[in-house]
């Protein structure tokens, strides 16, 4: 890995003199590049390693194809510009493995160190800020070593006959849309699934905003516990407003802060190299809390911080092995904060493990309770001020009872470029569909799930 301290390596950063000022346009040109970079780093090292570590192998190519291809612009633009990454493999006395990739690297100025991503086996990789190249000395994370009494039953029929997998890939759900994976649980056992070409059960994609619905269960799981109350402060109180924000407002989107772009994309965390601290707990208080739906992933992010003490005794790692989501990895920024508004990587099947949890009432499958009593109608049911559109929200998950022929219970994880967990109570069934939708496409998820549904009732 390139070896270079921050202090030297964010020279570079310094206020230009009158003599070597910029323009706005140019310096917003120069951070654009450095997103895209870090976007680039980012992804194919996340990728390609949590592939490697898992069993879902992909090349650079595949990644290019899929995770890099359709993104929004400016970054589409700028990528195929940028020279092609530097990929560093450790040795086998770092990881015990060789070949293990270490680092992602990208150029984008001549004047400027590369952004870099690296990997921490285990726990996936983070992106470092800009002007920074060495990795911070942080543990590999390792899964606790329980045998998970929660499994799903394989298909029944061959994948390549199975007619409920093949339905997630007509072009009538969104124009232009791609996906890659399909899989159809039915009374806890797969009826359906399908995967495209380069995709299959070990190949894990990231789950962008569905990781909010997951960091609402592992906030779920610390209530259980005792270790959390929803109706409490969430701790963002600096004297001010915010210290009557609770963790039910943030995971109801209805915190009352700023947010400075519709969806709050956090660009700078998510590409930029930020920290959560950075990025999501400083926002001023605009509206009473409780009052104004307002969906962004700071307030997921405060949510989670809310609980961050807890994660030394149980990260997120615990959940994923109990409910055998052994495919699963929770990723961080550089300093170690968990990312759960978006940087969870995760294949098809384990999702749908984490749907199946719901069915089942927060119970694993040997009846052991890791989610409190009620805590499906929590999430599931909206309380409060409610977004503008098609579909409701709970706390963490959006719901499809205005959806015509979808079964009024029905709630979901959604995130960007195509994820979805479809959970319906009413009739035993999660329904998984991952994709990487270019930008600008509509997966129609609701239309999708009708006729699923309707084909599970033939």
């Amino acid at each position: 890995m390139i070896r270079q301290s921050l202090a030297a390596a964010t020279l570079f950063l310094a206020v230009p003199s009158a003599a070597q000022s910029i323009s706005q346009d140019d310096l917003q040109a120069r951070y654009d590049r450095s997103l895209a970079a870090g976007y680039k780093a980012l992804f194919l090292c996340s990728a390609i390693a949590n592939g490697e570590d898992r069993g879902g192998l992909r090349t650079v190519q595949s990644v290019e194809e899929w995770e890099l291809a359709g993104i929004q612009e400016p970054l589409a633009t700028i990528l195929p510009t940028l020279p092609d990454a530097r990929i560093e493999r450790a040795s086998a006395g770092d990881f015990g493995t060789l070949d293990t990739i270490r680092s992602v690297s990208v150029d984008y100025a001549e004047d400027a160190p590369p952004r870099a991503a690296f990997h921490k086996r285990g726990s996936g990789c983070s992106l470092l800020p800009p002007g920074m190249t060495e990795a911070p000395s942080v543990p590999a994370t390792t899964a606790p070593s329980m045998a998970s009494p929660y499994r799903i039953m394989p298909p029944e029929v061959p994948v390549a006959e199975n007619e409920l997998g093949r339905v997630g890939f007509a072009d009538r759900y969104g124009t232009g849309t791609r996906t890659t994976a399909v899989v159809v649980l039915k009374n806890g056992a797969i009826v359906g699934e399908a995967y495209a070409q380069g995709f299959g059960v070990y190949t894990a994609q990231r789950t962008w905003s569905v990781a909010k619905s997951i960091a609402a269960t592992i906030v779920g799981t610390a209530v259980h516990r005792g270790s959390a109350d929803v109706h409490q402060s969430a701790g963002l109180g600096m004297g001010d407003a915010r210290g009557s924000i609770t963790i039910d407002h943030l995971l109801r989107m209805a915190s009352g802060r700023y947010s400075d772009t519709a969806g709050n994309r956090t660009d700078p965390l998510y590409f930029g190299g930020s920290t959560v601290s950075e990025t999501a707990l400083h926002w001023p208080v605009i509206h009473s809390p409780g009052s104004v739906f307002r969906y962004a992933n700071n307030d997921t992010l405060a949510a989670v911080a809310a609980i961050k003490d807890q994660f030394a005794a149980h990260p997120p790692v615990e959940l994923f092995a109990r409910l055998g989501m052994a495919h699963t990895v929770a990723e961080t920024d550089w300093q170690g904060d968990y990312i759960l508004s978006s940087q969870v990587w995760s294949t098809a099947r384990d999702l749908a493990r984490f749907g199946q949890l719901y069915l089942d009432d927060g119970k694993l499958a040997d009846g052991t309770r890791i989610l409190p009593e009620g805590w499906v109608r929590y999430v599931s049911t909206p309380s409060g001020p409610q977004p503008d559109g098609p579909f409701g929200y709970g706390a963490g998950f959006w719901l499809l009872d205005k959806s015509e022929g979808v079964p009024a219970d029905t709630f979901a994880a959604m995130g960007n470029r195509g994820q979805f967990i479809i959970i319906v109570p009413s009739m035993n069934v999660v329904i998984v569909r991952r994709g990487e939708d270019p930008t600008g496409t509509r997966f129609d998820v609701a239309g999708f799930s009708r006729d699923i549904l309707e084909l599970l009732e033939k």
